[in-house]
């Protein structure tokens, strides 16, 4: 298999493609309250460049592809992008991080396009605390939609950023519900991408520097070597394994701040 290393030695065999830098909810800790300048659908990369992009990567040595957001499932036709890249020889693992709260209509249609995991981003169990860290979703849609992977079969991870005020209790509660259903509990630290990236690993999420081996890709069409740094590489759709290169060649050693993106544009 061929593998592609980025400057320290680290194979970059993962992708993330974040499909819309929008979402239906405002998670204080993602998303400014007043959104973000949002792109018109036509200034989107196109599902052909999307997969053109994930099948050059593949070609190159990286084996597992999640899609992401903003919202995922609020990108017109999701199913069929997860259609297209399914079937792309050689990809491992095609998975998907989502706030759940619209898997009780897409959970069934991406299983039959070929998905293979979701992770489903959940704060807390309390209505009212989900609610106002979501600035107004429902803590049902979400439950509904863990339910409805559930009856899929997905594997899933329970995505639950672990915020200054959470208390252990929440963890503890966290940790119950999954383990009731299955599912399996990752643990996020809470960062500010303005911030200098932290050295403390105590928590499942962020992983180590030295361990990272992942580029993104933005629904604009950048290419971003690190979470945690402003360097992006836009994708020239004529030499598209040329870009990835460049990408991967671009990564820092370790991740210091970005401040040209807010997280709910990058999908973490």
């Amino acid at each position: 298999m061929r593998l592609m290393f980025d400057r320290f030695s680290r194979p970059i065999m993962y992708l993330r493609i974040s499909v819309t830098d929008k979402c239906n909810l405002r998670c204080r800790y993602c998303m400014p309250s007043k959104g973000v300048p949002l792109r018109r659908h036509e200034d989107l990369i196109s599902f052909e460049q999307i997969t053109a992009v994930a099948r050059a990567s593949v070609h190159l040595g990286v084996t597992k592809i999640r899609l992401t957001g903003g919202e995922p499932l609020v990108r017109r036709g999701i199913v069929d992008l997860v259609g297209m890249l399914a079937p792309i020889e050689g990809l491992q693992h095609l998975a998907m991080t989502t706030n759940g709260t619209l898997l009780s209509t897409f959970a069934r249609p991406l299983k039959e396009a070929g998905l293979d995991s979701l992770n489903i981003s959940l704060d807390t169990l309390a209505a009212e605390r989900y609610r106002f860290l979501t600035r107004g979703g429902r803590i049902e849609d979400a439950i509904a939609g863990i339910e409805a992977a559930h009856r899929q079969e997905f594997p899933v991870k329970v995505n639950m950023v672990v915020l200054q005020d959470t208390q252990a209790e929440e963890i503890d509660g966290m940790r119950q519900f999954c383990t009731e259903r299955g599912l399996q509990l990752q643990l996020i630290n809470h960062f500010d991408l303005g911030s200098d990236k932290g050295d403390s690993y105590g928590f499942d999420r962020p992983p180590s520097c030295a361990s990272c081996n992942r580029i993104r890709l933005m629904a604009d069409g950048m290419l971003k070597p690190c979470l945690h740094s402003d360097v992006e590489v836009r994708v020239d759709f004529s030499r598209i394994e040329d870009s990835i290169l460049e990408a991967a060649f671009s990564k820092p050693e370790r991740g210091g701040a970005c401040r040209n993106r807010v997280m709910s544009q990058i999908g973490g």
